[in-house]
């Protein structure tokens, strides 16, 4: 039993290495969380949404970093977490544009009410 148990832990750390070491270079992920972050400056997250834009802009930068130095897999993961950040800042951008403009059409409605009800009296 304790050979086993020996042979199973050497497999276990065996893939566990193997698992690490086999990440390729995420040059795919890292484009698209870009691509995202684009996406969110463009929707008008810099006005809307900035502090998830500067976390986006922030863990693209880091996953760069880790490019440079190999180290692909806090690479990936940096560039999928970058990628939703942006993904919520180009949503909380647009929100806010629809909110900003549902308080303009209010605001537009309530001046042509006051002004109907000012010429009919």
């Amino acid at each position: 039993m304790k050979n086993v148990t020996q042979y199973l832990g050497a497999i276990a750390v065996a893939a566990s290495l193997t698992g690490c070491a086999s990440v390729p270079p995420p040059t795919e992920e890292l484009a698209l969380s870009r691509a995202a972050v684009a996406n969110a400056v463009s929707a008008g997250a810099r006005e809307f949404a900035a502090p998830d834009l500067s976390a986006a802009e922030d863990k693209v930068a880091k996953a760069d970093q880790m490019m440079s130095a190999k180290n692909y897999e806090a690479a990936l993961w940096l560039a999928e977490q970058a990628h939703a950040d942006a993904d919520v800042a180009a949503a909380r951008a647009r929100s806010g544009k629809a909110q900003k403009a549902l308080f303009a059409a209010q605001e537009d409605s309530r001046v042509l009410r006051e002004e109907i009800n000012r010429k009919s009296k």
